[in-house]
């Protein structure tokens, strides 16, 4: 229906900034450097780092979301859902929805650091349970509103807000396990240290190999604005596909780049090349099934998961 055909397309937004700068780029330069950093100078040296790279990263993500909180009208008429545009109470329900949402971004991108220290430091429970936060919360809200008979409108802002929340409670339990690990994140005036500067650098990369998949998602959507639960279609059938990517990619990705960056940085190219052509393999091995299986059983798979 209309709101949720809204509140994909609102989520579609701050997602893509969440995959493209937060999981993507950031996480893929992030990462190594932090791990040189405690192979070099220890738990302080890493501790430094990551409050340079905390205090930069922080200012930019709120001035970033301030300007797009003011501009969220313009950029949903023009770049995210330009066909809602001629619906209006799907427009402003849409610009609302994002505007709610795009916070998610900051939680998510200063989650998604110290989800990189966690990994780092050979600690993967706590960045590992932390996403699973946002489908409790967004079932929970959806139980609640089955249960108490709300309309489409009152879900569409119950899933919005347990978006928000859902980020905020991602973060405090990332947070609280760095802690536990031994390192305590001060605020520090954002300054362009070389360390930082260094991360921009290696993170321009990977930002626009990375960003040719998330504009084209964002695209899509934009295209799809202009009929009738089109975005909503094109939502479901991306978290169908996204399963076995979520589940093997993502999962080998963030055990191998820590691993991967301390065997470089010991000089260890055998081990390194080992490490490559193992998660290279068991990545082929476990998605190219998932992928032949999308591509012939796609009907009773959509039908499994989503007909009632």
């Amino acid at each position: 229906g209309p709101v949720a055909d809204a509140f994909n397309a609102a989520f579609q937004f701050p997602n893509t900034f969440r995959r493209l700068f937060a999981e993507g780029a950031f996480n893929a330069a992030f990462v190594p450097l932090f791990a040189k950093e405690i192979e070099t100078h220890g738990t302080e040296g890493a501790k430094r780092f990551s409050e340079e790279v905390f205090g930069v990263l922080f200012t930019a993500l709120l001035a970033l979301t301030i300007a797009m909180e003011f501009a969220m009208p313009l950029i949903v008429r023009y770049l995210v859902a330009p066909g809602f545009a001629d619906t209006p109470g799907k427009f402003e329900t849409t610009v609302t929805l994002a505007t709610i949402m795009f916070p998610y971004l900051i939680c998510m991108s200063l989650g998604a650091m110290m989800a990189g220290m966690l990994n780092s430091l050979r600690r993967y429970f706590a960045a590992a349970v932390a996403p699973v936060f946002l489908n409790i919360i967004l079932i929970g809200v959806l139980g609640y509103a089955w249960y108490n008979g709300l309309d489409a409108h009152d879900v569409g802002f119950g899933l919005s807000w347990g978006v928000l929340a859902a980020g905020v409670v991602q973060l405090a339990i990332v947070w609280v396990a760095v802690r536990h690990a031994g390192i305590s994140i001060g605020f520090r005036r954002p300054k362009m240290t070389p360390s930082v500067k260094r991360l921009l650098i290696l993170a321009l990369p990977a930002a626009i190999t990375g960003g040719i998949t998330q504009i084209n998602q964002l695209i899509g959507t934009a295209i799809a604005s202009a009929q009738d639960s089109a975005v909503s279609s094109l939502a479901y059938a991306d978290r169908i596909y996204q399963l076995p990517l979520g589940v093997v990619g993502v999962a080998v990705a963030i055990v191998l780049l820590p691993e991967l960056s301390r065997a470089l940085k010991s000089g260890n190219l055998i081990e390194a090349a080992n490490l490559q052509n193992r998660s290279v393999e068991f990545t082929l091995f476990m998605t190219l099934p998932a992928a032949a299986a999308l591509w012939v059983m796609s009907e009773p798979i959509v039908r499994l998961v989503y007909e009632r």
